[in-house]
């Protein structure tokens, strides 16, 4: 997996940022059972940044704290199969790699919202990178269901990976 990661703040954190959003990237990608390397873009911004682009690409005018836009137009979520029938549309032509799509995540959000639920920064980060990946994965929370499937295969990446909820550390 390719993951490229652009931040436009000032912001660091006590962990290494790549390094989590690979990992998480990776169990995802391991759960859904991706038959392929996969590239990623991640932009990491601020909350006029994340506002502006909710506006720009939703059409809210507000702030969120991730934003995801999946390359791949899914039949069901994690459907891999028909994508070599259009390489030109999904791959990579110089590296093989199934574009899966881009992640804008608010660095401001990550911090507010790590402190209103007590737990790590490291944990809500990595919280909304899983909520992302399923996302461009083809998953989506406007029914019940769908949102109750989304919940379980986050909480089971993250239990997985050890991240879990009211992480301090």
């Amino acid at each position: 997996m390719t993951s490229y990661i652009e931040n436009e703040t000032d912001a660091t954190f006590t962990f290494d940022v790549k390094e989590i959003a690979d990992l998480v990237a990776a169990r995802v990608l391991e759960s859904e059972k991706c038959p392929y390397e996969v590239q990623v873009n991640i932009l990491l911004t601020d909350n006029a940044g994340i506002m502006a682009y909710n506006a720009q690409y939703r059409q809210i005018d507000r702030e969120t704290d991730v934003l995801s836009f999946p390359n791949i137009d899914y039949e069901s979520p994690a459907d891999f199969d028909r994508l070599e029938d259009n390489p030109a549309d999904y791959f990579d032509p110089d590296s093989g790699e199934l574009i899966l799509g881009d992640i804008i995540l608010s660095v401001d959000k990550v911090r507010e919202q790590a402190e209103s639920y007590g737990h790590s920064e490291k944990r809500e980060f990595a919280f909304l990178i899983t909520h992302s990946m399923l996302h461009l994965c083809g998953y989506d929370h406007m029914e019940r269901d769908e949102a109750e499937t989304m919940e379980a295969k986050q909480e089971a990446v993250l239990n997985a990976l050890g991240i879990l909820r009211g992480d301090s550390a």
